[in-house]
Parts: C-alpha cells; structure tokens; sequence
C-alpha cells in the first residue's frame, strides 16, 4: 500500500451522540473520557457488585445490567442492548474485553441500528478464531509459527501433532485471548493432562474448547504493532511495543518502542500488519502480535481486533488519541493521515498493579481497598477509591501506571519512583515485586524474552522473611503513641507480622516531644512523629526525617515509608496462641474467593503426592490443588459450581502413616 496516498470520500456518515460503554473499570473509565473530549454522551453498565464503582459514577447516565450471577452481566448481550435502547445511546463502544471480539455482538448493534465503535463483524469472526487467522494470515503472506491447526480435536490426534511438531509445545485455545486456556506442554506424559486443563479454561472463558498445537519458539520476544484503518483502505501504524515479559502468558510490562529492535525489522512489522490488516477489510484500531526470534526472523501469532490494555505506552510516544480514532473512524471520518506523519518520540512503560498476593505464586485477591493514593507525576490509568471492594469476579489488575521520558532509562527511573510512592493499603499487591522487575539488571539492559521472569525466578523471588526494624517501630509507634505519653511510662506490645511470626515490642517517650524509644529483638531506635495530612506523617530517625504513610484498621495497622509496606496485628490483648509452626495435615483450603470447576476425586479415593485434586477458578484465572502427600480422600466438603471463600475448607487427606 502507498501510505503516500490517501483516500478522501465524502464527508463524516454518521454522528455519534451518545455512546454506552459495555465494560468496567477502568476501561469504561479511559473511553469515556475520550468521549467527553470529543462532546459525546456516556452511558455504564454495570452489575450488582459494581453498584457503587467509579465508572458508573463517571459517566453521564448508567443502567444496572445484571444482579446475579456479576461475572455474566457484562456479557448479557441483550440486557446491554436494552440499557441502549433505555437511555437513546446511538452507539456502544465494547471496551477491550470478550465483547469487542464478538462478532455476534458487532452484528447485533448493527441490527438495533447502533454504530458499533470496532471493527466489522466479519473481521472479528475471521480474527477471533485462531485457526482461520492463521490460514489467513499465510496467505497474505506473513510467516506463521509451525503447528497444526485443524478440525480433529480428539486427544489421540492432538497429541500426534504435538509429537510431529516436537517438544516443547503449546496448547492453545483457538478463540482464545488474554493468556487463557493456554499451557506449555514439554513431553508428552503431561500433555493430556495439559490439553485438559487448557480445555476447560476455554470452555469457561470462551464457551469453546477447540484447541491448536504450535511449536514453542526457544526464547522469543513479544512484539505487538498498532494498527489503524478506516473503511476506505487507508491504514497507518503506530510503531510497536514490548511486551516480553509475562507471567502465565499474562503481560506484566510493557513498553514501547521495543529496546533493541533494528529499524529495518520495525518498518517491516510495520508494513505487513498494515497490508494484511487492509486486505482483511478491517476498520478501526487493531493489535498484530509476533513472536521474534533473535534479530531478523518473526511470526506472526494473532490479531486482536481490539484496543489493548496496554495502548497508552503507544500514546504516550506518538501523542495520538488512540480511543478518539476508534471514534472517528467509527463515524466515517478518513484517516488523514501518512505514515510519516507519524512521529516517534521517547519512550514510555507500563506496569499492570493487581491485586495479588506474591508469597502465594501471584494468587489473584479480592478485598478491600483501605487506602488508595496514587502517584501524581505520571499517568495513572484507574478506577479506584479509597475504600472500594476488589470483586472476586473479575480481573485482578485495578490500575496500570504509565511513565514517559526523553529516553528508556529515564522512563524507568520515574516509573519506579512512582512505584514506591503508590500507596495501597488493604489488600496484598504486585507493588514491591513490579520494582524488583525494574531493577533487575537484565531489564535494565533492555531486551529481555518472554522467559525473563522464569529464568530469574530465584533473583526475583519476594525476599526471605527479614524484620524491618524500621517498619516494626513504626507500626508500634501508630499504634501507643498516644497511650505512651499518657502514662509517661512503657508499653508492652506484641504484634505478629505478615510471615506469622510474633515480636515483643517496647515503647517509652523520650525526652523531646513526640519522640519514643522503641525496643525490638534487632535493638532499640529512637523515632520522632511528625504529623502530615491525609493519613501520612513523618519521621526523623538519627537526623533524618522522611515521609510515612499508615493506617490503622481495627487490630491491624498498615505501614509504608521510602517504597517499603509492611502490616502487624496486635496480639498486646488477644488470648494467648501456640507458636508452633503449624504442620502440614492435609486439610486443603480455598487459596482465594472463587468457584470450584472441577472435582478431580471422591472420598475413599488413594492419591499420590502431587496429584491433582480439584481445581478454582477465581478472577478469571484456574488453580489446581495438589495432593501434599500421599494418602486417602478422608472427606470432601465441596462439589464443582460451589462458590467458596478464601480458607474455605475444601477438601482433607489423611497420610498413608496414619491408615
């Protein structure tokens, strides 16, 4: 295509007015704001668990589509329909979630006479499958990753694939998306258990279980270029980004342009996905994903005919409005725009924050938010106040902070600056384990594949439990600071931290104001209060005095001071507790809110160390429990379907020593 060319036809088609937002959070939040700077109406959707969210309070007018059960109300296609129909929306945007690659949905706008803000539906029907994407995809001539994409789904002929491909493989949903129903399979006595396992993710995710086979590429990166196209043929790219590293096929980073990519290889990305996506008669934004392996050689993956999450590294680096050209060409307008119109200029990273608790393998968690400040110098992309619920159904990443500047290293020193002033007190989150990220020295260099986080797991790792003395007198000081001073005399405290482990604590005033001794197992430190506003204050220890933050939430109090959280419950007047370390028994309890999807065992059943039991599904992600030892099914206490709590208990084993 001649990106010299631009194709002008008559004048905008259609108008749009007001625009429903079938998404949450803060999607719904992003596109809306594009909406209003452009003048158009916004209308939520919302489900009875998000009653009180920050998009429905955002938008011009909201409409509740779903009571029970919530993870199904924004995909209630008829229901977000009639919230249209109810508030005389002439258009809805689908956000970048499951809808925005329906082509059902597409179609069914269409017929309420709605502008459905996306592509057509035949584009997300032949992009949606990965099967067809890869037939298509060859013959507009981008090379494909070796596999087998067929109509046999049987477990026989699917593992005969995956033995003519060679190990190690990949399981993959063929309408697939988002890191779900996917497993790497590297021989083949796991790969049933695998195929199974991908399988009903899928059916779970996407209604679908049809399954491909690719060959894993040895140490890839992630490549992803930016496409816009507009219905009369003309097309540009916005450059690409990184997004490398990963962990359970999930993106945790994200950056742009890519670190360490040749200029001849970014203009050819660049040119095929904008051919490919013009013969594909696509309209709108869209995301071409390729696998690179070393410096020349890519594949093509998929195509999401969708905004991603992580666009705003894009917008940051070329100043374009991606959610304002989804509007635009929407509305007919013509992409008035050349290829070397665009400039590229910076850089920008992103880094997802969920809710996560990292000493559990990044287990998704739900909970309350108690305190919630953000950092002010960067972009934060967000829907979240202080005192909001994390819902068990649906994604745990809440906000993503974005941070740009003149060149990779200065974006990475704000974004990490950033990190450590980002308070979120309530739940456990990725925070601290996102700055480790950072400072690794591999990504520092920039480059890294998408096994960065697996190869350096050990470097990596939450550190072993070490008692921040500091973060320990901290706690003691919110909590008896007044107490102290009151009596003039010692308080004794015992407050237990994260890890379990209880410390003795002793506090007495000093001699200036404000000022307390505080003895604990690794010495005694003196710190001075210094009050600041909005839960914060200060504290000076050995000349210094640096900011803190802290909340005190009935036993409980949270503590975080130069990027560093901890949280001590006082045990001072709870009955007293064993300190035993408690042993393992056999006793399998749910690690976070969730639904049982399957029942892998009955009671009376035999079991081998390891062996898989039942699996959870919680915010859109499965676990499977694992037998701890070898022995009976003593009892079960849950069937599939069953919603359970965290420390729900689920199932129990009695060891073999005991039969």
């Amino acid at each position: 295509m001649n990106t010299n060319e631009i194709s002008v036809p008559a004048p905008v088609q259609r108008s749009i007015k007001k625009v429903l937002v079938a998404n949450r959070g803060e999607i719904a939040v992003r596109i809306m704001r594009s909406a209003r700077a452009m003048g158009i109406d916004t209308v939520a959707v919302y489900s009875a668990a998000d009653r009180e969210a920050a998009h429905v309070a955002f938008a011009d007018q909201a409409v509740c589509v779903g009571e029970a059960p919530p993870d199904q109300s924004y995909l209630n296609m008829d229901a977000l329909l009639r919230a249209a129909e109810m508030t005389g929306a002439d258009a809805v945007h689908p956000g970048y979630g499951f809808l925005s690659e329906n082509a059902e949905f597409a179609r069914a706008c269409a017929r309420a006479g709605l502008v459905f803000v996306g592509p057509p539906a035949h584009a997300i029907e032949v992009m949606g499958d990965k099967s067809q994407a890869k037939q298509f995809m060859r013959g507009a001539g981008l090379p494909c990753i070796p596999g087998y994409d067929g109509e046999v789904q049987d477990v026989a002929a699917l593992a005969e694939q995956a033995q003519r491909i060679g190990y190690p493989v990949i399981v993959k949903a063929t309408a697939g998306g988002g890191g779900r129903g996917m497993r790497v399979v590297g021989s083949a006595d796991g790969f049933a258990q695998a195929l199974e396992s991908a399988r009903s993710e899928a059916r779970n995710a996407f209604g679908d279980d049809r399954m491909l086979v690719e060959k894993v590429v040895c140490e890839p990166r992630h490549i992803e270029i930016q496409v816009l196209v507009d219905r009369y043929g003309n097309g540009v790219h916005f450059g690409e980004r990184d997004c490398s590293v990963q962990r359970r096929h999930q993106k945790v980073i994200e950056e742009a342009p890519a670190p360490n990519v040749a200029s001849d290889l970014r203009d050819r990305l660049g040119e095929v996905a904008v051919a490919a996506a013009v013969k594909l008669g696509y309209e709108g934004v869209g995301t071409f994903e390729f696998l690179l392996e070393g410096q020349h050689s890519f594949y093509f993956m998929e195509m999401n005919t969708r905004l991603q999450v992580e666009h705003p590294v894009t917008e940051a680096i070329t100043g374009e409005d991606l959610v304002g050209w989804q509007f635009r060409v929407a509305m007919g307008e013509p992409i008035l725009l050349r290829q070397q119109d665009i400039k590229f200029e910076g850089h920008a990273i992103e880094v997802r924050l969920c809710a996560e608790d990292e000493r559990r393998d990044f287990m998704p968690q739900s909970g309350r938010i108690e305190t919630w400040l953000p950092p002010a110098d960067i972009r934060v992309d967000h829907a979240v106040i202080s005192g909001w619920e994390i819902s068990p159904y649906y994604d745990s990443m809440f906000a993503k902070l974005i941070a740009y500047g003149k060149d990779r290293e200065e974006a990475r020193r704000k974004l990490v600056k950033s990190l450590r002033d980002t308070v979120v007190f309530g739940i456990h989150t990725n925070r601290q384990a996102l700055i480790r990220f950072l400072e690794h020295p591999a990504f520092m260099a920039g480059g890294v594949d998408t096994g960065f986080l697996q190869r350096y797991q050990h470097e990596l790792a939450v550190p072993e439990p070490g008692h921040d003395p500091v973060a320990l007198a901290l706690a003691a000081m919110v909590l008896c600071r007044g107490e102290a001073w009151q009596s003039r005399g010692m308080v004794l405290l015992y407050l237990r931290d994260d890890m379990g482990m209880t410390h003795e604590v002793r506090v007495t005033p000093a001699a200036a104001k404000d000022s307390y001794a505080i003895e604990c197992p690794a010495g005694t430190q003196t710190l001075q209060w210094r009050a600041r506003p909005r839960k914060s204050a200060a504290f000076g220890l050995d000349g210094v005095e640096r900011p803190f933050h802290w909340l005190l939430v009935d036993e409980t109090v949270h503590v975080q001071y130069e990027g560093r959280a901890a949280s001590f419950t006082d045990l001072t007047y709870a009955a007293a507790e064993s300190n035993q370390e408690e042993r393992v028994d056999g006793r399998i309890r749910a690690t976070s809110n969730g639904r049982v999807v399957s029942l892998l065992v009955a009671e009376g059943d035999d079991v081998e160390q390891g062996a898989p039991l039942l699996t959870v599904e919680a915010m859109k992600m499965e676990y499977t429990h694992q037998a701890p030892f070898a022995g009976k099914v003593n009892v079960v206490h849950v069937a599939a379907g069953d919603s359970v709590m965290a420390g729900r208990m689920l199932l129990e084993i009695q060891p073999l020593a005991a039969l």
